[in-house]
């Protein structure tokens, strides 16, 4: 019996030992908290991760030294282990060209931003002012406005930092801010006409969009009815279908012939294949997925004018429309 009491009392003792230390561990994680706590905000704010070196990269224009130095002010308030993006935003609020920044550290001492600009496709006219507006809608004043951007026209004037809100003309910026750069300054102004949105070429070339759906494929289409020899001299080219886009030329004129391509591919083809080379390096960019089937630049065209075959009974409609306008349509 004295060896069972003794066991006994020694399970005891053994259970209130363990009590004891679960006691013990649990205090000192009490009191150990606060003070890592404490030691990690102290830390965070102390000049062991201050920021002392920034490095800004992705500005272009006028502006670039002002919202450069306005950034690095900011960032050299931070540390390496506290960013505050809102205060970074906020230091550049006043430069709407800034679009986003991108913010990494370099522990303990470093700081790079990228700054991802927003930069305009179009100057917008309203109320005797012209202003440069981004792809997004944001107004970025007239400072950065230029003859050489496509024109669009409003009635609401916007100052600098505002965004467009005209459901027409937020699909024409739209249109416009997917255009490549190659294409795009040859824009001269978006406006909704007959063809629904339409963008007039330097040159007098017009381009029929429809909307602001799949700018990147009717971008693609639109390349490549252009880099097509057979589409030299169109008046307009219509990518509302890019699946099926086509060239219209003007009464009394025709597109070259078979023959008359090839001698001019084999004697002028820089602007072709200029043009071909656009166009594959826009699908390549967009991954392949929203390139439209069309037939290939050395392939005749089929041309829908009276007297001609049709080639379906939707491409009929289609020549019928183009006879009463006075032109010629070729089908890619």
């Amino acid at each position: 019996m004295a060896s069972g009491a003794s066991q006994q009392l020694a399970r005891g003792s053994s259970f209130v030992w363990a009590r004891r230390r679960l006691r013990i561990a649990a205090i000192a994680l009490a009191l150990a908290v606060p003070l890592l706590a404490g030691g990690w905000l102290w830390l965070r704010n102390s000049s062991f991760v201050s920021v002392e070196h920034v490095r800004v990269s992705g500005l272009h224009g006028a502006d670039a030294h002002a919202i450069e130095a306005a950034l690095t002010d900011a960032a050299r308030q931070m540390s390496t282990l506290d960013v505050h993006q809102g205060k970074l935003r906020a230091a550049v609020a006043s430069y709407p060209i800034v679009g986003a920044l991108e913010v990494h550290t370099s522990f303990p001492h470093g700081m790079s931003i990228h700054v991802v600009e927003q930069p305009p496709v179009a100057m917008l006219s309203a109320a005797g002012v012209d202003t440069a507006v981004s792809a997004s809608g944001v107004v970025l004043g007239t400072a950065r406005a230029s003859e050489a951007l496509p024109a669009l026209t409003s009635s609401v004037q916007l100052t600098p930092g505002e965004r467009v809100r005209e459901p027409a003309l937020v699909a024409d910026l739209a249109v416009l801010g997917a255009a490549p750069v190659r294409l795009a300054k040859d824009v001269e102004r978006a406006y909704n006409g007959p063809k629904g949105l339409t963008l007039a070429m330097r040159g007098g070339l017009l381009a029929y969009f429809g909307d602001a759906s799949r700018p990147h494929a009717k971008w693609i289409a639109f390349a490549r009815v252009l880099a097509d020899s057979s589409s030299a001299g169109a008046s307009y080219i219509d990518v509302r279908s890019p699946e099926r886009p086509a060239a219209g030329f003007p009464a009394g004129v025709a597109p070259p012939s078979a023959t008359g391509e090839a001698e001019g591919s084999s004697a002028t083809p820089s602007a072709s294949e200029s043009a071909e080379s656009l166009a594959e390096g826009l699908t390549s960019a967009t991954g392949g997925t929203t390139e439209p089937q069309l037939s290939s630049s050395t392939e005749t065209a089929k041309i829908e004018a009276s007297g001609g075959e049709a080639e379906s009974e939707s491409a009929s409609s289609e020549s019928s429309e183009a006879s009463s306008t006075g032109t010629t349509e070729t089908h890619g």
